[in-house]
């Protein structure tokens, strides 16, 4: 839709407002960078000798890419238990069975409820007791993550099943499928197309979360880039927290551009009617969610045919 569709034209007098406003806009923000620049200038910090561990590859090989690596390692683990958890506890609280839905019920809203600090604090402290060895902090880390995006993917599951229009399942029941054929066959395949923009935002939190096992002492990312690498070069704090900082966003950027090619693949491969559907708490990112499609959020409860 073109945005004369939308919007009236500017005439002459909105034309000049709006030119001075972008000149403004454009001071100000000017103006608060280099604010920052000449903060951090006054304390030395775009000195070259603080730089420089960064452009030395024993730098990245020794601190940085193993952070990396534990990072992408424990976002993987979780991301992978995550999508399981949520699909099992999505479907489990679509069931016709109250011995199976409530029970589903309460353990998604209990992990949906608990801070993820503290669920990763409680799990560090009670793995001991409970696994005989082993890294704590990476299954603390891994298991707080995969309890708490699991249980907000499942409301995306539950959410993207109920998204798809009645009609389907009624069709399917009218031509002898059974429950768990129309489950797998025409209501899956068509929610997933609608679940993806929020299954990847929900991801995209996941991958971010990760840094939360500096707190336990987990070695990843954070932990390597902005505490023990200052700490063997010294006064490097903000130049490790802007390197870091853009590895984070490089990250997620690929993550979403990933989900944004899948998306669209699976578009052209499968319609749907289903309406795209918006993981609780938080946006689609990075992905069209709009395409093809009428509406948005997430549909209302009915239970499955």
């Amino acid at each position: 839709m073109s945005s004369a569709v939308l919007f009236d034209a500017p005439g002459p007098r909105a034309r000049v407002r709006n030119g001075l406003l972008t000149v403004v806009s454009v001071v100000a923000v000017a103006a608060v960078l280099y604010g920052i620049y000449a903060g951090f200038d006054a304390k030395g910090q775009w000195e070259a000798k603080i730089w420089q561990p960064f452009l030395e590859w024993d730098t990245w090989l020794n601190f940085i890419i193993p952070g990396l690596i534990g990072t992408l390692r424990a976002a993987a683990v979780a991301a992978v238990l995550a999508l399981l958890f949520g699909a099992v506890f999505g479907l489990a609280r679509l069931s016709d069975h109250a011995w199976i839905r409530v029970p589903a019920g309460v353990v998604v809203e209990v992990f949906r409820a608990i801070p993820l600090l503290l669920l990763i604090f409680f799990i560090f402290y009670l793995a001991p007791a409970v696994v005989g060895g082993g890294d704590y902090t990476f299954i603390a880390v891994v298991l707080g993550l995969t309890f708490y995006n699991g249980s907000v993917l499942a409301e995306v599951v539950r959410a993207g099943v109920n998204a798809v229009p009645r009609g389907q399942s009624e069709a399917a029941y009218a031509v002898g499928m059974r429950k768990n054929q129309v489950m797998r066959l025409v209501l899956l395949p068509q929610a997933v197309t609608a679940m993806m923009p929020a299954i990847v935002s929900q991801l995209v939190v996941l991958l971010k979360d990760t840094a939360l096992g500096y707190i336990i002492a987990y070695v990843d990312l954070l932990n390597t880039g902005f505490k023990i690498l200052p700490a063997a070069f010294f006064g490097s704090l903000i130049p490790a927290a802007i390197v870091i900082g853009i590895i984070y966003v490089a990250l997620n950027m690929a993550l979403s551009y990933m989900a944004t090619w899948l998306e669209r693949r699976s578009r052209r491969s499968r319609r749907t009617a289903a309406r795209p559907v918006v993981a609780p708490g938080s946006a689609a990112v990075g992905i069209g969610a709009g395409e093809g499609t009428e509406g948005g959020g997430v549909a209302p409860d009915r239970p499955v045919e």
